[in-house]
């Protein structure tokens, strides 16, 4: 090989060598994608919370996604660039981000130490939406009333539920000084049992008046 095609090649492996590492360095303006944050958080030096804080960012600003690396990624944005959690970000539309692999959610994939350059061609999958969050159905909930022997909700005491009726009170018969109500239930007290001679409760009763020691029987609905 003469000096002259030695030469030719050598300018043109420099070349490649220079473009690649251009398009190394300028990767993550290239790739920037972006996010909202989700929560007040605060603005790092590094990846990783031993970095010292440079900034703060407060929830629903819009910042530009340079890169991630782990479960943290590089923000641009007014004021100090820097590093947040990924699990304070979301990606565009609001789309949740997976800190596990922030930078599938931005657009670009994760190496160890920031993203990678992929050369070639090949056939990528998409990758699958995220499920839908499972809605767990309400649960019913039972309010309470409870019964004390002494006014103001001091002594003994026993309590029922909604639904609950008792038709003789056999041992607390005209025991009933006060009645603490703070779900709010109708509470039919009765001076005979069987629910005979009755009055009904909606709020708490420190003290009964003409019913103090004077009750026989009860329904809570």
């Amino acid at each position: 090989m003469n000096r002259h095609t030695r030469k030719t090649l050598l300018n043109v492996t420099t070349a490649v060598a220079v473009a690649a590492t251009a398009l190394v360095v300028f990767l993550p303006a290239a790739q920037a994608a972006p996010g909202t944050v989700t929560s007040n958080v605060n603005v790092r030096q590094g990846p990783g919370t031993n970095y010292a804080v440079v900034d703060t960012v407060r929830r629903g600003q819009q910042v530009d996604v340079q890169q991630c690396q782990g479960s943290w990624c590089y923000i641009a944005k007014p004021g100090p660039d820097g590093w947040i959690s990924a699990q304070y970000l979301a990606a565009a539309g609001g789309a949740p981000v997976n800190p596990g692999q922030p930078g599938i959610s931005f657009g670009f994939n994760l190496g160890p130490n920031g993203p990678n350059v992929n050369i070639g061609v090949g056939n990528q999958q998409p990758p699958r939406p995220p499920r839908p969050p499972v809605v767990q159905p309400p649960q019913p909930t039972f309010g309470e009333v409870c019964f004390y022997d002494r006014s103001r909700f001091r002594g003994e005491s026993f309590c029922l539920e909604s639904g609950d009726n008792v038709g003789d009170l056999a041992a607390w018969t005209d025991r009933i000084s006060s009645i603490e109500n703070e779900d709010g239930l109708a509470v039919q007290v009765c001076s005979e049992p069987r629910y005979r001679n009755c009055r009904t409760y909606t709020t708490s009763a420190s003290s009964l008046n003409d019913f103090d020691d004077y009750i026989a029987s009860i329904r809570v609905q």
